[in-house]
C-alpha cells in the first residue's frame, strides 16, 4: 500500500526538485486519481481469534432470542475507561470564553480521586444505568452494581421475571462466581451468564449502544468532582430514545480477595454443556 506523511506543500516542493514543478492544488489531484486520501489508522484488526468464538456467538444469540420472548431481562454489563478528578486533560472541544489550561502529564498522584463507571444497559428498555464507584474496579463492585439496578428498577420493570441474562465481557473467575451468588440469593433469582469471546468486546451491546454516547456527552469537560461526572453522564441520550441514570457508590473496595475456602465444592453455579467456561447460571438458594 503506498503512502506519505509529507503534506501537499512538501510534496509540491520534491516535486520542483527533481525538475516538474507543480503547485499543491495539482498534487491534491493526482493524489486524488490514485484513490489516496487523507486517512487514519482505523482500529478493526483483531489481536487475536478463539476457536470456539463463532460458536459462542451463535449461542449468545439464541439466548437473546430466547429472552426476548420472555418476561426476563437482559443487560448487557462492563466497566467503562476510569476518570481521573482534577486537572486533567480530556479530549473534546468546548464553546468557552478562553483556553483551558490543565496538567500537560497524567499522574493520578496530582488528582483528587478517580471515578470508575460501571455500566448495565437494558437491552428491552433502552436505559443505561451507571454506578459511579470511587475506589477499585473489582468483582465485588460489578456485582454490587447489578444489585443496585435490581433494587432500584429492574424488580420493579420486571415483576414477572425468574431469570435474567447477564452478557459480559471475557472473564469469570471464580471470585466474581462468588460475589455473583451472593447477588443471585439476595434477589431470589437465577442469573444466567454468558461471557463474550475473547478479544470481541467491541460486540458486547453496551459498547455502542450506551458507553459511546456517554462519551460525548462529556466531551472536553474537566471533572473535578464526582458529582460533576454524574451530571453531564446523565445528559448522554439518543434520537432512538436512550435514557441514562447515575448513582454513585461510595463504597471502598478491597483489593486481592480470594475466594472462600470450599466454595468450589458447595457453590450453586451450574455450568452448560456448551463451552462451560463461557456460559453458567447462579441459582439461588432455596426459600
Amino acid at each position: 500500500m503506498l503512502w506519505t506523511n509529507l503534506s501537499l506543500e512538501e510534496l509540491a516542493r520534491r516535486m520542483a526538485d527533481l525538475g516538474t514543478p507543480v503547485c499543491p492544488k495539482t498534487i491534491k489531484q493526482f493524489l486524488d486519481l490514485h484513490d489516496m486520501g487523507h486517512r487514519q489508522a482505523f482500529k478493526y484488526v483483531s489481536m487475536g481469534e478463539n476457536k470456539d468464538r463463532n460458536a459462542q456467538f451463535e449461542n449468545i444469540a439464541g439466548l437473546k432470542q430466547s429472552f426476548l420472548a420472555s418476561p426476563n431481562p437482559i443487560i448487557s454489563m462492563d466497566t467503562k475507561k476510569r476518570e481521573l478528578l482534577g486537572l486533567f486533560y480530556r479530549d473534546g472541544k468546548l464553546y468557552i470564553q478562553e483556553t483551558l489550561r490543565v496538567y500537560d502529564h497524567d499522574f493520578p498522584s496530582f488528582g483528587c480521586g478517580v471515578v470508575i463507571p460501571h455500566g448495565l444497559y437494558d437491552l428491552k428498555r433502552n436505559l443505561g444505568y451507571l454506578n459511579l464507584g470511587t475506589s477499585h474496579d473489582t468483582s465485588e463492585f460489578a456485582c454490587d452494581s447489578l444489585y443496585q439496578w435490581w433494587q432500584a428498577d429492574g424488580r420493579l420493570a420486571y415483576p414477572h421475571a425468574r431469570s435474567l441474562l447477564l452478557l459480559c465481557d471475557g472473564g469469570g473467575q471464580y471470585l466474581f462466581k462468588q460475589d455473583l451468588q451472593k447477588v443471585a440469593d439476595l434477589m431470589r433469582l437465577e442469573i444466567r451468564v454468558a461471557h463474550y469471546p475473547p478479544y470481541t468486546s467491541k460486540y458486547n451491546p453496551i459498547d455502542h449502544r450506551l458507553f459511546a454516547h456517554v462519551s460525548r456527552a462529556c466531551q472536553g469537560v474537566i471533572f473535578t468532582q464526582v458529582e460533576q461526572v454524574k451530571y453531564y453522564m446523565e445528559k448522554a441520550h439518543t434520537s432512538t430514545g436512550l435514557k441514562v441514570v447515575v448513582n454513585i457508590l461510595d463504597k471502598v473496595y478491597k483489593t486481592g480477595r480470594r475466594i472462600a475456602e470450599g466454595f468450589k465444592k458447595t457453590m450453586r453455579i451450574v455450568f452448560d454443556p456448551l463451552l462451560p467456561k463461557w456460559n453458567y447460571r447462579a441459582v439461588p438458594a432455596a426459600n
